[in-house]
């Protein structure tokens, strides 16, 4: 009894030691703004909640854009739209009420006719209002998604400038002005988009603004004199990690803030995306898509103090209680399974569960509305949820009472054969329900690999004991399970094509392959199916 009270002391101890030290807050550069300074520019998008711009019947009342305008005023002095439909042509006139201005966009999509009815209400705008709209945007990386050709596009720049009373620019990711100068030569000002995280070889957040001041000067010698500014610049908040490139609030905010200060010091121009977290961005570009904004989309509160120091789990403590919780509940059902021949050398086995559940549990909790999209998504997460909670409860009575891991084909093989045990029951439904989940995980990861996350949390909780379970517990003599051979090679063969495509820089890759390779071995040690 005396150690299993010390590993229950030092297995809640170690939980709240780790998230004391994830919550503690970063420290971050001097506020990059000085005292009453506002951002130059900052991109807005009015849609909220279930609001989408794919749904065109949407028109965002008045009332909504102008709420948000009130706030963007006292941190910005301009904010960049990117159409003139489903009532954004409402943010100039709202603009100007709050001494604002505006980059009015005009979406050029590979629709002709809906591309003129975007150019002729910015140009409507621009009439209307000279002192609020800065300068028109004809189009927003339509060469990236191929809508329009760059002669085409050229010619219509040209056409909207010999109607316009103000500056017209394109916007578009660097790389896409360099293959396109007769675009460059058409604008008044050259736009470009700098996104590190999203660069085809991705960039650290510690090197993000050394690498937008390199780009922004290789394009501005490129087309000098043109005058170039930056017209979206950003890092996300939450996401999958691409290589080195790791979303997170505090990587969110360095970034920002070392971009401005470098602009500020080298005399540029940054429009920052985004002001609000677009929620519907995650249905196309994953959970990433949706956390680039300042501010949060449900609370609209700003996610950061400038120059303050940034926690990345700023609810850490929460995360911890339920941790502690969570470990006591592991040790409270292994006592229940003990029995008196149990040896006590167990209970440090024991810890080890609780330790994956109880670190682990407060980022599985969080990470399902975060990581969830659509139905299916809902029902992934969910079910990775509760693989998190009954693998270490399950496996520690298991080990507690040497009951081993049955063969899959004893828990859905003909009812004769099935087990009867009940805790041997319950670990085998875990192991198949865990087995199913990781090889969704994997599969996804390798053919979709893009905006997929990484569920690193849940799955340590989950597959953790069944390793621990594998060596302390002794394993019946017999021959592998067809499906247990199955599902490992195929796990197998996806965490070696996942750690090299997504780079040894990439933690979370790392960090999730080595999870497939250890539940390998773990089933590896399954035995007493049928021949």
């Amino acid at each position: 009894m005396r150690l299993a009270l010390t590993c229950i002391a030092v297995t809640l101890a170690a939980i709240a030691a780790v998230w004391v030290w994830l919550g503690t807050p970063i420290p971050m550069p001097n506020a990059p703004l000085k005292p009453g300074e506002k951002l130059w520019c900052l991109s807005y998008a009015p849609f909220q909640g279930s609001q989408t711009p794919h749904d065109p019947n949407i028109v965002i009342p008045a009332a909504q854009i102008e709420a948000d305008i009130a706030q963007l005023s006292q941190m910005t002095g301009c904010v960049r739209v990117y159409a003139t439909d489903q009532g954004l042509d409402q943010v100039v006139p709202i603009a100007k009420r709050y001494g604002m201005q505006v980059l009015q966009g005009a979406w050029v999509s590979n629709d002709p006719v809906k591309t003129r009815i975007q150019v002729d209400g910015a140009l409507a705008l621009a009439e209307r209002y000279p002192e609020t709209v800065r300068a028109i945007i004809v189009g927003n990386e339509a060469l990236l998604r191929g809508d329009i050709s760059a002669p085409d596009l050229a010619a219509l720049i040209r056409d909207v400038k010999a109607r316009a009373k103000v500056p017209v620019t394109y916007a578009d990711v660097w790389e896409f002005w360099l293959r396109s100068p007769e675009v460059a030569s058409a604008v008044d000002f050259v736009t470009i988009h700098i996104l590190p995280y999203w660069e085809d070889f991705p960039i650290p957040a510690s090197q993000a603004a050394a690498h937008v001041d390199a780009i922004r000067k290789r394009v501005a010698a490129t087309f000098a004199p043109k005058d170039v500014i930056i017209g979206e610049v950003g890092w996300p908040s939450q996401g999958r990690m691409r290589e080195g490139a790791l979303p997170s609030p505090a990587n969110q905010a360095e970034v920002i803030q070392d971009v401005l200060a470098l602009a500020a010091r080298e005399n540029y121009r940054v429009n920052v995306i985004e002001a609000y977290d677009a929620t519907w961005k995650r249905a196309q570009e994953g959970v990433v898509g949706g956390y680039w904004g300042l501010f949060d989309a449900q609370h609209r509160q700003m996610k950061f103090v400038w120059g303050a120091p940034v926690s990345n789990h700023p609810d850490w403590q929460w995360q911890a209680g339920a941790g502690i919780i969570f470990a006591l509940l592991v040790f409270g059902v292994a006592f229940w399974a003990a029995r008196p021949e149990t040896p006590s050398w167990l209970w440090p086995v024991v810890s080890l569960n609780a330790l994956a559940g109880g670190l682990t549990v407060g980022m599985t909790i969080a990470s399902v509305p975060v990581e969830s999209i659509g139905a299916g998504g809902w029902v992934r997460l969910l079910g990775l949820a509760a693989v998190a909670v009954c693998s270490p409860l399950a496996l520690s009575a298991a080990m507690m009472r040497g009951v081993a891991v049955p063969p899959l084909s004893r828990v859905l093989g003909p009812a004769d054969e099935r087990t009867r045990d009940p805790v041997a029951l319950a670990v085998g439904l875990v192991a198949i329900a865990t087995l199913l989940l990781a090889i969704v995980t994997a599969l996804g990861l390798v053919f979709d690999p893009r905006y997929r996350d990484f569920p690193f949390a849940p799955l340590t909780a989950a597959i953790a004991p069944f390793f621990v379970h594998s060596i302390f517990t002794p394993r019946p003599m017999g021959e592998r399970g067809v499906a247990e051979i199955g599902g490992a090679l195929i796990l197998a063969a996806s965490a070696v094509y996942i750690g090299f495509n997504e780079s040894v820089a990439n933690w979370q890759s790392l960090w999730l392959c080595s999870l497939f390779a250890v539940f390998v071995l773990s089933l590896s040690r399954v035995r007493g199916a049928q021949s």
